[in-house]
């Protein structure tokens, strides 16, 4: 080792800059997901091929996001977390300009592909900062990097609308690149090196089985709307996923270095804040994609308020701002009220949410006021899950238990589209040629959003104020 490296590992990082660089690591990664929404119902035309194929330009990204979050959680633990971060930020930069230059609809599902491996970047982030950040500052960065899930989303849609309508669509890839770039570099600079490791070796095994199972499993719930939720391939890739995960944890619990710790992931605490985040997750969707649709709808059709998709995506800006605006005050909330609280508090402001488009959705002002009613919501309860799982794992499993967290919480959205996709596809009206769906439709995916979010909170009111350890264990975060 030279005086250079020396005199670099004798520098202290600035937990400003730590917190900044790996939450707009999230956001970057966030952002990926939803720049494609604007144009998505265009790709047929734009890609000169069949909506089943550009379909996959949507589902690829979701499987290889909720593949990834897990196995670079774990890759982190054992490998060092920086070092992984920085490994999915490559990879989604390389995915976005691949999707940028490659012509042709096989080169766009490669490219997204190789996008949502940038996911992994969300629980490795936070398990960054619960290594280098001091105690003061660690509630509130977590926080942010927890809520950058709905902020890239929220702040992303607006600017992905104007680009598509006004510029070259494929500009978004560009742009999406150039993100993951300054976040490589800003990452590279301001994060320190991991030092934490997990000993032993890696389960090859394990991520295979992960992977096939959730693909599996997720493929069955995205694509069943349009193969039919009977039909051979929907049954046999769900029933075959399920099948491949059942397996999969027999193994896991037999062998000596796991992808996932099952015997942590079942324990009282941590199997009830997945299962809160993933019916939280579930309650999330319809802000994102459900009330667009509606304010998008034509007015004439007696359903919808007929704008433009900027002015839809324009009232989901409250929900990320009041994400981003909340995240260091949810951060202090935590050490007054403690995460417990704050889950269930979430769970039931995004019902709230939900209950103002129930009541009235004649104009955008609805929609705005439960945006930002579900952004209080969300942003509490995001900065409280992974303090709630951290607290209940050791130390050195805290990448792979947030990455099985993220993992639930990709369940929860991709349920949430299968629901909501089903009962927007089964309630219509004709309209114009066109089968619309009705009034009773929306308002039914709002009311079971409803009631996900008050399931959720009614899960998270039993998840133990203190989470027990095994003798031996050292917590992730304090009690």
């Amino acid at each position: 080792m030279d005086e250079r490296e020396r005199e670099r590992l004798r520098r202290q990082p600035s937990a400003r800059a730590i917190t900044a660089a790996l939450s707009l690591g999230g956001l970057t990664a966030s952002f990926m997901q939803t720049i494609i929404v604007p144009i998505q119902g265009e790709l047929p035309e734009l890609l000169d091929a069949p909506r089943t194929d550009t379909a996959w330009v949507v589902t690829i990204t979701l499987l290889t996001a909720a593949v990834a979050t897990p196995i670079a959680g774990r890759l982190g633990d054992m490998f060092g977390k920086r070092r992984i971060a920085l490994a999915t930020l490559a990879v989604m930069t390389l995915g976005s300009v691949i999707a940028a230059t490659v012509p042709g609809i096989a080169g766009l599902i490669v490219g997204r592909g190789l996008q949502g491996v940038g996911m992994g970047v969300l629980p490795l982030g936070i398990s960054i900062m619960r290594d280098t950040l001091p105690e003061r500052r660690l509630p509130g960065g977590i926080a942010l990097m927890s809520a950058t899930m709905g902020i890239g989303g929220a702040i992303g849609l607006p600017l992905s609308a104007i680009v598509a309508e006004h510029l070259d669509w494929r500009l978004l890839f560009w742009i999406a690149g150039a993100l993951g770039a300054i976040c490589f570099a800003f990452i590279l600079g301001a994060v320190p090196v991991s030092v934490l490791r997990t000993p032993g070796r890696f389960d090859w095994v394990g991520a295979i089985g992960l992977a096939a199972g959730v693909v599996g499993v997720l493929l069955a719930l995205s694509r069943g709307n349009e193969w039919g939720w009977a039909s051979p391939a929907t049954l046999g890739l769900g029933g075959g996923g399920v099948a491949v995960l059942l397996a999969w944890g027999w193994y896991e619990l037999r062998d000596r270095n796991p992808l996932v710790d099952l015997r942590i992931a079942v324990r009282r605490p941590v199997l009830l804040t997945n299962l809160s985040s993933m019916l939280l997750s579930f309650g999330m969707f319809s802000f994102n994609i459900i009330i667009p649709q509606y304010i998008e709808l034509p007015a004439e059709s007696g359903v919808g308020l007929g704008q433009t998709l900027f002015v839809a995506s324009l009232a989901m800006l409250p929900f990320g701002v009041m994400m981003l605006v909340l995240a260091p005050v949810a951060g202090r909330l935590i050490g007054i009220v403690g995460p417990k609280a704050l889950l269930v508090a979430g769970g039931i402001v995004v019902a709230i949410a939900y209950l103002v488009v129930i009541v009235d959705f004649s104009s955008v002002w609805p929609a705005i006021v439960s945006s930002f009613i579900g952004g209080v919501g969300i942003s509490v309860a995001f900065a409280a899950m992974p303090t709630l799982i951290m607290r209940s794992v050791p130390a050195t499993e805290t990448a792979a238990a947030n990455g099985l967290n993220s993992l639930m919480r990709s369940i929860g959205t991709t349920l949430a589209a299968a629901v909501g996709g089903a009962i927007l596809a089964t309630l219509t009206h004709a309209f114009a040629g066109a089968e619309l769906p009705t009034r009773g439709a929306f308002q039914l995916t709002f009311l079971i959003a409803l009631g996900a979010s008050l399931l959720s909170a009614a899960i998270a009111a039993f998840i133990p104020r203190h989470a027990p350890h095994a003798p031996g264990e050292r917590a992730a975060l304090p009690d």
